[in-house]
């Protein structure tokens, strides 16, 4: 009889809304699958590595990315629509923040080291969509990571460890060189890959797909290997 894992590689950013709306929707499926065990492994992305460190007022950054503040702002209608049926409450007011992720994904690399990375990706996205908290603030951060008993000298620490940046960089290029180029994207028995915050039914469907033979009786039979029958 089989027991294989499914295992779930998730590539996002913690400042990717629609990333926190497909964590919610492939939790959804997860709680509905009965088969095999689901083992999940976070991967970092960055959408824009280019964002300095002081980060952008909302505006500001809609504006630059999109050339008008009209279209991006009817778009974060429809993702608050969308937060609401997964239980997020996304707060895109005047006071959001855009910020460089890699000191994020600095922190959720040593988390996954200590066994919480899930958790705590859990509460970034939270603090970074629902609360509006400002995550370039080393204080604020500090703060969020004293909730798992870590003290300010070690979140700085890793804030500023240019190896544990060098990983993660080394860990997004890797996916990117797998032809990941936008998040979510879930990878399943690195065997199917699903783009986007998916229905809980394509998630579903794919474990079906990956999933090893569920026995449901048994009886009298010959083993080849042993020769008994």
């Amino acid at each position: 009889m089989q027991n294989d894992k499914i295992k779930i590689d998730i590539v996002s950013d913690v400042a990717c809304p629609w990333c926190y709306v497909g964590k919610k929707r492939l939790e959804k499926a997860i709680k509905e699958w009965d088969g095999a065990e689901i083992e999940i492994e976070w991967h970092p992305f960055q959408l824009d590595p280019d964002i300095s460190k002081e980060g952008l007022d909302r505006d500001t950054y809609l504006t630059n990315k999109f050339g008008n503040l009209e279209g991006p702002l009817e778009m974060t209608k429809r993702l608050e629509e969308s937060g609401k049926e997964e239980g997020i409450n996304f707060n895109f007011g005047k006071k959001w923040l855009v910020v460089n992720t890699l000191p994020l994904h600095q922190l959720l690399h040593v988390a996954g080291q200590e066994g919480f990375k899930a958790v705590l990706k859990e509460r970034l996205m939270k603090a970074y969509f629902d609360e509006n908290l400002h995550l370039n603030d080393v204080a604020v951060l500090s703060a969020i990571m004293s909730e798992f008993d870590w003290s300010t000298e070690k979140t700085e620490n890793i804030l500023n460890d240019d190896a544990i940046a060098y990983a993660v960089k080394q860990e997004i290029a890797h996916y990117q060189q797998r032809g990941v180029n936008s998040v979510p994207f879930f990878i399943i028995n690195d065997k199917f890959g699903i783009s986007g915050a998916q229905p809980p039914a394509a998630f579903l469907e794919a474990f079906q797909q990956v999933a090893p033979l569920k026995i449901i009786a048994t009886g009298d039979s010959c083993d080849p290997s042993t020769g008994i029958c």
